[in-house]
């Protein structure tokens, strides 16, 4: 296949107001699912009490754990994930955890799907741009289990098809998309996020309003994403505007964790842009988590856009629903994350201007560079948006 967005999502379910151990045996009896295996973060798993809770609720059910998962998802971390599920033999996979987590559970079904056993076997899986600027897909099998998440952040990872991992050898992160390696059913449990470290849980959840905000200024818009998109902006400027008075407000969690829900369905449905796609390439050159790049780049990215009469009026949009009046969103959202202690600039997080020239390569084969609002048409348009959020 290429070209195109794919809007199916084989998900049928959000759960909220039952404790996480329970929904998931609920869940499970439904799918007839009795060999539950789990996979989640080390951290989650070693020194919160989250996962034992949940091994406790599950019992004999649970047939096996992965917790090796990294950043960005590596595909030697892939592989390895793979194979201990196969090793395992389960009938449902349970993925706790954040954006890191869900994607490597992801990408780990398109592994069992493709019988793919070493890290070259994902070479020809993953999303692409063909040289006439068309957008390559692969057609995955339907993968031989499914996953149920239970996220931890506010990363949205767990609202679609379209899963992310890094390749170390090439520094560049790739996308797979397939329409059955998302959670089929997602449980949302604001408790289970308590042990979610402050930076973050704040962070993802600019990272969610960088998925409304560029779901909104998408070129190819639509009503029923910017409804979604406008009120989720709502729900998590709120909720994470309280955090601070109140972290272990359980309403307030629940609230981004919706908000979350809403900014995300514009994923696959409408267009990003360079936020998200100079960001991928950030995260693979530096490691930076994506929840750092977009509070670094998504206001650079909104400055640059405003070039682009159309898009500075749908920026005036974003500008009043965050409670400014003047239309500038960039400024908007720059406030608030300086307003949450989070960092605007590359140089707050260490990164280099030594980087900048592979960051604007790998950004350059990224599907949402090249689906900006604003065109962009060489490494150097990167580097001058790179420059601006320096």
């Amino acid at each position: 296949m290429t070209g195109g967005l794919y809007n199916y999502i084989s998900q049928d379910r959000v759960i909220w107001g039952t404790p996480a151990g329970t929904a998931i045996l609920e869940e499970a009896a439904r799918r007839n699912s009795k060999r539950l295996f789990i996979i989640a973060s080390r951290t989650l798993n070693r020194k919160t009490s989250v996962i034992s809770d949940i091994k406790t609720a599950l019992g004999d059910k649970l047939v096996g754990l992965f917790d090796e998962c990294q950043e960005h998802a590596p595909r030697d971390t892939i592989i390895a994930a793979a194979n201990a599920v196969r090793a395992s033999n389960p009938d449902l996979i349970v993925s706790i955890g954040g954006g890191t987590v869900i994607d490597t559970a992801k990408v780990v079904l398109v592994a069992l799907a493709e019988n793919v056993t070493t890290t070259d076997g994902l070479d020809d899986l993953h999303l692409s741009i063909n040289p006439d600027g068309s957008r390559r897909t692969p057609a995955i099998s339907s993968p031989p289990v499914r996953q149920i998440a239970i996220p931890t952040t506010l990363s949205g990872a767990e609202y679609s098809c379209l899963g992310g991992s890094s390749d170390p050898k090439r520094k560049i992160k790739d996308g797979f998309y397939g329409s059955e390696i998302c959670p089929a059913s997602v449980i949302i449990d604001p408790a289970v996020t308590l042990p979610t470290p402050e930076w973050l849980w704040l962070s993802t959840g600019i990272r969610a309003i960088d998925h409304a905000i560029e779901s909104i200024c998408s070129p190819g818009a639509v009503p029923l994403v910017d409804a979604c998109a406008l009120h989720a902006l709502s729900l998590l400027s709120e909720a994470l505007g309280s955090y601070r008075n109140n972290p272990d407000d359980l309403v307030a969690r629940q609230k981004a964790l919706q908000g979350t829900w809403l900014a995300s369905q514009g994923i696959l449905r409408v267009d990003y842009g360079a936020s998200h796609g100079i960001g991928h390439s950030l995260g693979a050159v530096t490691q930076l988590s994506h929840g750092y790049t977009s509070c670094v780049l998504l206001p650079a990215v909104l400055r640059w856009n405003r070039e682009d009469p159309q898009n500075d009026s749908r920026q005036r949009l974003i500008a009043e629903r965050m409670g400014r009046g003047d239309g500038d969103a960039a400024q908007a959202v720059e406030d608030l994350i300086s307003s949450l202690g989070l960092p605007t600039r590359l140089r707050a997080v260490n990164v280099s201007k030594n980087d900048f020239a592979q960051v604007a390569e790998g950004a350059m084969g990224n599907i949402w560079v090249n689906t900006n609002p604003r065109p962009i048409t060489s490494e150097e348009d990167v580097m001058e948006i790179l420059q601006q959020a320096y």
